[in-house]
């Protein structure tokens, strides 16, 4: 258990990570939770917190703060009509069945399994921002089932695994398809809320009573941390969504990308 001099410090430097995250979410359209669960997992570290539980902990807080920030992210984007409610009903309970796999294979899966999954797939979401055109589609429409269903599944579990909301696989995914970039967008702000509430329940049920838990923590989920992270999140995420609009697109993907390669790669060195 941590010390309350420790509590308060780790509730700082997460409110820091939570402007970041934040910022960066407003700025480059993604959710939060690929800045989020490496900050959480660096400052976890810190705190001699055992691998085993650090990632389970960095991915079910962060899954728990996704909720509050997908339900004012999804009323923004229904206000001008960019959810495709229609897809939406589809795509849902599909999505669902993957996060309830997603959460169990993490649950079962070691820390240093969990820390590999998350490095692997920023590396690809990386390559993807930085070599990807915008303008490239590999498909006119959706895919058809089963495939459709497929991809839902897996959108859910990578997600649900790695503690995002979903947007960095959606978004992606349906542009790819030819699908209207704010529409896609829109539609990935109420997926995140689907991945978000089973994933985090889930990683609350499976924490439940764990030995060595940081203070004020609800299974794997923590309560201190979700708190830190979500008002800063919420409040710089405009700031960013500003700046976005002063800079230039190709700009901001390279540096995402960037961020996301150091990001990949101090998740592997810790793995050495």
């Amino acid at each position: 258990m941590m010390f309350s001099d420790q509590v308060w410090l780790l509730a700082g430097i997460l409110a820091l990570a939570g402007c970041f995250s934040g910022f960066l979410a407003g700025l480059l359209g993604v959710g939060g939770g690929i800045v989020v669960v490496p900050a959480l997992f660096h400052v976890l570290g810190a705190f001699d917190v055992p691998l085993d539980l650090r990632m389970h902990i960095a991915i079910g807080t962060s899954l728990g703060s996704i909720i509050p920030t997908s339900i004012i992210s999804l009323r923004a984007h229904n206000k001008r009509k960019a959810v495709d409610w229609p897809l939406l009903k589809e795509w849902a309970p599909w999505v669902a069945v993957g996060v309830v796999i997603g959460s169990v294979l993490a649950s079962m899966a070691r820390g240093a399994t969990l820390t590999a999954i998350f490095a692997v797939m920023a590396l690809i979401i990386a390559c993807y921002l930085a070599f990807a055109r915008s303008d490239y589609h590999i498909s006119k429409s959706l895919p058809r089932t089963p495939l459709r269903q497929i991809i839902c599944m897996a959108i859910g579990g990578f997600s649900a695994m790695m503690g995002i909301g979903g947007g960095s696989f959606t978004v992606p995914t349906l542009t790819l398809c030819s699908y209207p970039i704010r529409r896609a967008v829109g539609t990935a702000s109420a997926i995140g809320l689907i991945i978000a509430v089973p994933g985090a329940v889930s990683f609350v049920v499976t924490g439940w009573g764990m030995a060595g838990l940081p203070t004020a923590s609800l299974g794997y989920v923590n309560l201190l941390a979700v708190a830190a992270l979500v008002p800063s999140s919420l409040i710089f995420a405009p700031l960013g969504a500003k700046v976005a609009h002063t800079v230039s697109g190709g700009i901001l993907r390279k540096f995402f990308a960037l961020f996301l390669l150091a990001t990949s790669l101090r998740m592997f060195y810790s793995l050495a």
